[in-house]
Parts: C-alpha cells; sequence; structure tokens
C-alpha cells in the first residue's frame, strides 16, 4: 500500500493505522490523516532535545515518564474503550509527559497524556493550533505547551475544571515556566532559546 492509495476524505481508525506500511508519518485526527511535515528543522530538534532532556533530568526517579517524537499516544473518545478500532487519534507530540503509567505500553500510549509539548515548524500552525487544541482538549491532557522557534515563543494553555484550555501570557526569554503537574519543575526561557538565532 502506497499513500497515495488513501482516501484523504475518509475516516480512519488506528486499526487501520496499524496496518499501513509506508515510510511517510502521519497522524490521525478524529480520523482523518495529517500528514506530518518534512523531517524537522535544526531548530525544531533543538529545542525539541532542551525541552526533553530538562524534563528528563528533573523526572529521574520519579513516577511520571517522558517521551520524544515519533512516539504514539492514542485519544480514546470518552466512553468508547480502547479497542483498535474504536480510536480515531492517533498523534506524535513533539514531547509528552506521562504520569500514570498504567496508559504506556509497547507502542506508546493510550490516553491523555499530562502534558504535550508541540514545537511549531513553518507550515503546520494551522494544524497545531487548531486541530490538536481541539483534540488535546477534548482528551483532558492537563496541559498543552505551544513553543515557537521562529518567534522564541512559549504558550501554555491549562485544562480548567469546567474541560476547557485557558491560555497563558505569551512568554518569551527571560521568562521561566512552572506547572503544577510537576511541582518544582522550572525551564528557564534562556536555556531553552539559547541556541536558537
Amino acid at each position: 500500500m502506497q499513500l497515495s492509495d488513501l482516501d484523504f476524505s475518509k475516516t480512519y481508525s488506528y486499526a487501520d493505522y496499524l496496518q499501513w506500511t509506508f515510510e511517510e508519518r502521519l497522524e490521525l485526527i478524529k480520523g482523518k490523516i495529517f500528514r506530518m511535515t518534512p523531517a524537522p528543522n535544526l531548530y525544531h530538534q533543538e529545542l525539541s532535545a532542551v525541552i526533553h532532556g530538562e524534563l528528563y533530568n528533573y523526572l529521574k526517579g520519579k513516577a511520571c515518564r517522558v517521551f520524544s517524537a515519533p512516539f504514539d499516544v492514542r485519544l480514546p473518545r470518552k466512553n468508547e474503550g480502547n479497542e483498535d478500532k474504536k480510536i480515531f487519534t492517533v498523534v506524535q507530540p513533539d514531547v509528552c509527559v506521562i504520569c500514570d503509567v498504567l496508559k504506556l505500553d509497547i507502542r506508546g500510549c493510550t490516553g491523555a497524556p499530562d502534558i504535550v509539548v508541540e514545537i511549531l515548524s513553518p507550515g503546520n500552525n494551522e494544524k497545531e493550533l487548531r486541530n490538536k487544541y481541539e483534540a488535546y482538549e477534548e482528551a483532558g491532557i492537563k496541559e498543552y505547551w505551544i513553543v515557537s522557534p521562529q518567534d522564541k515563543t512559549f504558550l501554555k494553555y491549562t485544562l480548567a475544571p469546567n474541560g476547557r484550555y485557558e491560555p497563558s501570557k505569551l512568554m518569551t526569554m527571560g521568562d521561566v515556566i512552572t506547572t503544577p503537574v510537576l511541582p518544582g519543575f522550572t525551564l528557564d526561557l534562556e536555556t531553552v532559546f539559547a541556541d536558537i538565532p
């Protein structure tokens, strides 16, 4: 099967996704196929490495775990169960933190991570900011971090008790990120953006 054999207007499940053997990386959001942008550029990868490294160092010896893409996160619909054929959203966040290890299996994560981090690349902003925002909010992901290497900015959406995301102020160099999800963790944006021109 080739990518060109797929009908982009059709709805697919994780069971379908598992059958695909082509090289292209894809994500499913509410059953619709989204192509991943070409291989991330140097600055995207630099940011991913720094954020993953800071989280990894903080989480050593703690219950939560941190993973970097490619790592499948399957987001079942509420009350639908975890069967492959009933999962219609499969994403690969750039970085994610999962504190409930029961959500982990050999194929990745089933259910909402506690934190997802998406690093914007030219061309993927609409997907990140609209489609993933909705999917992450519906799944109940506690925090959704959006990092822009182009602008050197950081925006955090936090899930409110009403199940809706509330945005932080737009943060940049000089700001330090904290989160109630990981008490005591700090992420200094001077460090994060240090090697981004």
